[in-house]
């Protein structure tokens, strides 16, 4: 069975662990890299980033978009939505339909 994580600084990580999600705060950009990869190659079906360190992790997280595990899912973090999240989510659906329907 798959775990899940959460990875981001730690006021925005934290309260995850209340829901019985693994918990991985960092410090900076190389500490992220590192665990990434860690979580990557163990048993994580899913991990959960804040959208403020992924911002900074663009080509780590491209690494992974093509394969099935894990999922990489952005999250606002404690400073809110910056919408890299929500264009993933755009640019995810248009790839797979072949058009653009999630814009008005």
């Amino acid at each position: 069975m798959y775990k899940m994580a959460v990875l981001g600084d730690r006021e925005s990580v934290m309260g995850f662990r209340a829901l019985g999600f693994e918990t991985f705060p960092v410090e900076d950009q190389t500490e992220a890299k590192r665990i990434l990869r860690r979580l990557a190659q163990e048993e994580y079906g899913v991990i959960y980033m804040t959208e403020q360190l992924a911002q900074y992790l663009g080509e780590e997280i491209a690494e992974y978009r093509d394969r099935p595990v894990p999922a990489i899912i952005l999250i606002p973090g404690k400073e809110g939505s910056l919408g890299i999240g929500m264009r993933g989510v755009h640019d995810s659906v248009e790839r797979a339909v072949g058009a653009d329907i999630l814009n008005n």
